[in-house]
This record gives C-alpha cells, structure tokens and sequence, in this order.
C-alpha cells in the first residue's frame, strides 16, 4: 500500500486527536508514552486545537507532526518531534545539552506495521530536523527499558544508545533509554 508522508494541518485537530487517541489505547502505551488514555480523552478541543496548530506548518516551527496517510485519506501512523536548545525548558528527559530534535509521539497502527510506514515517518522527521534555519547537531529519542520492539527499530533505523537514561515519569524504577542519530552519522548513511 502506498502511503503520502506529511505534516498535518492545523484544522486537522480532530484527525491529530484521533490518532493520538488509539496510539494510547495500543497494548504498549504504558511503555510508550508519558500520557493515559484516560487523561487525554478528557483534554478540550481547545487543547486539541492548539496542539494541532503548533505542530502544524502554520506553527512557530519548534513542533511538527508528521503522519502517513494512505490513498483513501486515513491516517496510518504518526511521528512528533519537538526542537530542544540548550537554553530550553526542559520537557522530557535530560536537558539539551546541544540543539537537537527530540521524537516523541511515534505510532503506527496494527495493520500497517511491518510495512514500512514507520520507517518513511521516520525519514521524513530527520530529514526535517536536519533541514531546520536553525542547524540541530543531533536527534535524540527516549525509549523504555522493556520496550525491546521500539528499541529494536530505532538500532536499525540507524540510532545508538547514548548510555544517557532517565527516571520515566511517574514510575519509581522505570528507566528510559536515550539513543541519537548524529547529523555527521546520517550523512554518511
């Protein structure tokens, strides 16, 4: 099946907010994402709204979403990456220590995986990283310890464990490993 690779639009928050919903519903959530279900189902369109508009060409260009979308119109999958500096708030994890894109958000969903679309979002997100006025050195992701699966993909994809880990929210002995695709590593690949 041929999948278009894309960002989404800002009027697409309906779409963003269904997508994220059934990343969330997936059996790996816990391992994947800092967020519940239950929790995300209760945000506002308002929040759905604004998250769309910033991740969305229209925003201030430190968020993007990308998605594939296949022949019919429907999302595939998702992938978000958020644009860390140095002198950043810190979000997730340890603070930049280099400017940096950050993938956060990555879903594919059940019928599509294994077929690549994981693979383009991902291209389509470093590529972007790297093309940004602004150059980025790195981009960096955080995977939990048990997800072997996700881990896996991101060693073939091309990304290697930093040694970095970090607490996961939340949890009071879970760790998240920090892996990185170097922008001189990508260019060699």
């Amino acid at each position: 099946m041929d999948f278009s690779i894309r960002v989404i639009r800002a009027d697409e928050w309906e779409r963003a907010r269904e997508i994220r919903l059934a990343a969330l519903r997936d059996p790996v959530a816990h391992l994947a994402f800092l967020e519940t279900y239950e929790a995300a189902v209760r945000h506002p369109d308002a929040f759905w709204q604004d998250r769309a508009e910033g991740a969305s060409e229209s925003g201030a260009g430190t968020v993007r979403q990308f998605v594939a979308e296949a022949p019919d119109g429907s999302w595939a999958g998702t992938i978000t990456l958020l644009v860390e500096r140095p002198a950043d708030e810190v979000r997730f994890g340890a603070p930049a220590k280099v400017d940096q894109t950050h993938i956060v958000g990555v879903y594919a969903r059940p019928e599509v995986r294994g077929t690549g679309v994981i693979d383009a979002l991902f291209r389509a997100g470093v590529e972007w990283s790297w093309s940004l006025a602004e150059p980025v050195e790195r981009v960096r992701l955080y995977v939990h310890e048990e997800n072997a699966r996700a881990a896996a993909f991101y060693r073939r994809f091309g990304f290697v464990a930093t040694g970095e880990r970090v607490p996961m929210p939340g949890h009071e002995t879970a760790m998240e490993d920090e892996y990185e695709i170097r922008r001189t590593s990508w260019a060699l690949s």
